[in-house]
């Protein structure tokens, strides 16, 4: 929301004040100000993150895992049985109709998941995963 005010400020700013030195050194401050703002958002979420990550209940640190299996039901399910549901109605139900499934939600979810995925293969390459889901 600050991102957005940046714009209309610095151009308030630039009618009330003449000195196009001081108007550069104000819009600077105001878009520092924006980038720190937005740094300090995603610090609190990557915090966030990592206290519900080392949480040792299942539902809590689980949700991510949670969601990547629905995810890779969701794939299975539209990938594999779906195409053999077609083919099999098509043989001996001809008149009966599948449902679509809406797959495109999926795939983003899934495609975000994987890439998670991929840091955490990084992590592990690299020594800094943690490991106390194993007990």
């Amino acid at each position: 929301m600050l991102t957005a005010l940046i714009g209309p400020v610095s151009k308030l700013v630039g009618k009330f004040i003449e000195d196009k030195d001081q108007k550069n050194k104000l819009a600077h401050d105001l878009a520092t100000l924006a980038s720190r703002h937005a740094q300090e958002l995603a610090k609190g979420q990557i915090e966030a993150n990592t206290v519900q990550a080392k949480h040792p209940s299942l539902f809590v640190a689980g949700a991510r895992p949670a969601i990547m299996w629905i995810c890779a039901l969701g794939l299975f399910t539209s990938f594999f049985i779906m195409p053999l549901a077609e083919w099999a109605t098509s043989i001996w139900a001809p008149d009966a109709i599948l449902p679509e499934l809406n797959t495109g939600e999926l795939m983003t979810l899934t495609l975000s998941l994987l890439g998670l995925g991929g840091m955490r293969s990084f992590e592990k390459a690299k020594g800094v995963s943690r490991e106390n889901m194993k007990k």
